[in-house]
């Protein structure tokens, strides 16, 4: 059966086509997956198609075993018909009967009450049998997919088990959101670290395996056009939005404790900006380039609580429409304290006060129920001086070099050309670059990159100690400066709109505007 199953993957690797050319790729070694929180939905939506996608691609080794963790009375053939449910409906892939097959068999399932030591003792004896039944010669990643108030918890329990140790390697995945303040981000890093080394712990944050944003770096630096215009002389500001088009629906208990800062901006967003933002690695490794990031964050101007409203901007959705459909106010919402003051739109300004960005700005802003969702960088370059064309135009606007992260990813260059015709007149326009039409090749999913990185050991993509926790040094200081202030209520803007008018007096006052998405 083995060999089987290893001329298949042998044969998925020949066809694939996110194969072809990249003779780098490595397989994993043989290993065990532990997914904490299969039966949840992150397990459902993302985990399962992404393991299965990745088996389908030929990345996975030989052989394999996932094994599902939760507090359900499931079977392992539960899991399985749960697993071929929920590829069938959010996997980027057709399900192949012969992937699937050989796939299906390495699913196993535990049950396990995640407050039980003796269930811990009873998945690590299960754990051994299959190393020993299956050869995954003892290499184990473990995969928080649990709330974030039960990682310290099940980690202890881990090591109070010896999970944290085996014959061959063991890591584990953290999911987001890494504490929500700064005190509680240090006591997260410092009850990992009594079970696990730091560099077994790796932080997911799902953004850093989308292509766009993996491929930041390689556009500065391979590219000798762009890395001399990328400084405080040519660029004027740096915008980085997260548009989101729903609301918080269901999730107003979470959301109304959480707000858009804690929920995008504390880690999507600031680990976009030290990527946009941070000096030439000495290698691609992992820890030089997390060096680089972290440099980054320790440069970005520290705000004192009482300037927080000088350089943010919040405010909350009221009823409206997005795409033809009625969204009711973010204080009408279910679980949602009327009287609350959470954020569901925030703006940012933040200074890196060091020799590349002085005086630069980065304007960062995120909001649920704007008109449409796009995830994009906007590099905003200084304007031209305009004596020379002052009689055929009002004024030559900026160059703009755009980095879409989602959806249809991409790279767009904007910039003035004459328009045909005797009369000289001048209009923008754009140069694209998009992935899917450039490749011809679909693009993963940021799971199925940041797993098989972590089962490769490689942890380029993934957050170190210290980047969560100076990231946090620096938004703690606006979440304290909002509570100081004690505003009664935030400035509204009906679903479906672009935001507050707040926020546009707001950059309007630095003699900018909010580039239209």
């Amino acid at each position: 059966m083995v060999e089987a199953v290893q001329e298949l993957q042998t044969q998925l690797a020949d066809v694939n086509p996110l194969r072809e050319g990249l003779e780098d790729v490595h397989t994993p070694d043989p290993a065990t997956v532990v997914i904490f929180g299969i039966t949840g939905d992150l397990a459902a939506r993302k985990l399962g198609p992404a393991l299965y996608n990745l088996a389908a691609d030929g990345f996975l080794p030989t052989p394999f075993t996932i094994v599902g963790v939760g507090r359900r009375d499931w079977s392992d053939d539960q899991l399985r018909g749960e697993m071929r449910k929920n590829v069938e409906k959010f996997s980027r892939t057709a399900i192949n009967e012969t992937v699937w097959k050989s796939f299906s068999e390495s699913l196993f399932y535990s049950k396990v009450a995640f407050d039980n030591v003796d269930d811990y003792k009873k998945l690590a004896g299960r754990l051994d049998e299959l190393d020993k039944s299956r050869d995954t010669r003892g290499n184990r990643l473990f995969y928080m997919a649990i709330p974030p108030d039960l990682y310290s918890e099940v980690a202890a329990h881990l090591g109070s088990a010896e999970l944290n140790k085996s014959k061959g390697y063991t890591r584990i995945i953290v999911e987001k959101p890494f504490g929500i303040d700064l005190d509680t981000a240090r006591t997260l890093n410092a009850d990992l670290r009594k079970v696990y080394q730091e560099n077994q712990i790796y932080r997911i944050d799902h953004y850093l395996g989308k292509e766009t944003v993996q491929n930041i770096l390689v556009f500065r630096f391979a590219n000798s056009i762009f890395e001399p215009l990328w400084n405080r002389r040519y660029i004027d500001h740096v915008q980085i939005a997260v548009a989101e088009t729903v609301g918080v629906g269901t999730r107003g208990g979470y959301y109304d404790s959480s707000g858009a800062m804690r929920d995008i901006i504390q880690n999507h967003v600031m680990q976009v900006l030290t990527l946009v933002a941070m000096e030439p690695p000495i290698a691609w490794d992992a820890d030089d380039i997390r060096d680089e990031k972290v440099k980054v964050l320790r440069s970005i101007r520290p705000i004192k609580p009482s300037e927080a409203d000088q350089y943010s901007v919040r405010a909350q959705y009221s009823a409206g429409s997005v795409a033809g459909e009625g969204v009711k106010g973010y204080l009408e919402t279910d679980e949602v304290a009327p009287n609350s003051t959470t954020e569901t739109y925030v703006a940012f300004k933040l200074l890196i006060d060091n020799w590349r960005w002085a005086d630069v700005p980065f304007y960062l802003r995120t909001g649920k129920a704007l008109p449409k969702r796009a995830t994009e960088i906007s590099i905003e370059f200084k304007r031209p001086p305009a004596q020379l064309f002052r009689e055929y135009t009002e004024g030559l606007d900026s160059n703009r070099l755009i980095l879409r992260i989602q959806p249809d990813e991409g790279i767009t260059l904007r910039f003035d050309a004459k328009i045909p015709g005797q009369a000289e007149k001048l209009r923008d326009v754009n140069m694209d670059f998009r992935y899917g039409t450039s490749f011809g090749v679909p693009t993963p999913e940021a799971y199925e990159r940041l797993i098989l990185d972590a089962m490769l050991g490689d942890s380029k993509l993934f957050a170190r100690d210290d980047e969560v926790e100076t990231a946090w040094a620096l938004m703690t200081n606006f979440l304290k400066g909002w509570a100081q202030h004690g505003t009664a209520k935030l400035p509204q803007y009906s679903a479906g709109t672009w935001g507050p008018k707040e926020a546009d007096d707001w950059i309007a006052r630095d003699g900018r505007q909010w580039r239209r998405i």
